[in-house]
């Protein structure tokens, strides 16, 4: 069951816009090689309006997500991409329905 999350709302800087969406594409190999991560969303919610959803199953797997490879590249190219630094907000999960 999972019972934590991130939500990590991103804005992109003016045309930045299609290397944030690349740049999040290709994130997946990275989430992909998290056995803690148990679901991953790269959204884009606007033109310039972007975000990640994750879950997991305790608080071990968040934190090792957060110290993890696209952490690092995210803080590392955010001061190219982003029109301000990410805000990383932990969440706890009331209900969730995943495939199993």
């Amino acid at each position: 069951m999972v019972r934590y999350a991130l939500y990590v709302p991103l804005q992109a800087k003016p045309g930045q816009e299609q290397a944030v969406a690349d740049f999040l594409r290709g994130a997946l190999p990275l989430v992909e090689g998290e056995a803690g991560t148990t679901a991953w969303f790269a959204l884009q919610m606007g033109p310039d309006r972007f975000a990640i959803f994750d879950a997991f199953p305790d608080q071990e797997a968040r934190s090792a997500h957060l110290n993890g490879k696209v952490a690092a590249a995210l803080m590392e190219k955010a001061g190219e991409l982003l029109a301000e630094p990410p805000r990383i907000h932990q969440i706890d999960l009331l209900a969730a329905k995943l495939p199993r």
